[in-house]
C-alpha cells in the first residue's frame, strides 16, 4: 500500500485557512501564517504545504 504525497498549494496571501478540502471527511479549519522569510507553511493535520506565490519554484 502506498500513500499519496501531501498536496502543495500556491497562494496569494500570507495567512491561509486549511480544512482538509474533503468536506465532512476533512479536519477542523485551522488558520496558518506563512513566514515571510521562509515562504511556506505546512498544515499540522493533513501536511498540505502552502507556498506563497513569491516563493514558487524556490522551495
Amino acid at each position: 500500500m502506498t500513500s499519496q504525497a501531501p498536496e502543495t498549494r500556491i497562494v496569494n496571501t500570507w495567512r491561509v485557512a486549511c480544512d482538509g478540502s474533503e468536506g465532512a471527511l476533512g479536519h477542523p479549519r485551522v488558520w496558518l501564517q506563512i513566514p515571510q522569510d521562509k515562504g511556506w507553511v505546512e498544515c499540522g493535520y493533513c501536511d498540505c504545504k502552502f507556498v506563497h506565490k513569491e516563493f514558487e519554484g524556490k522551495v
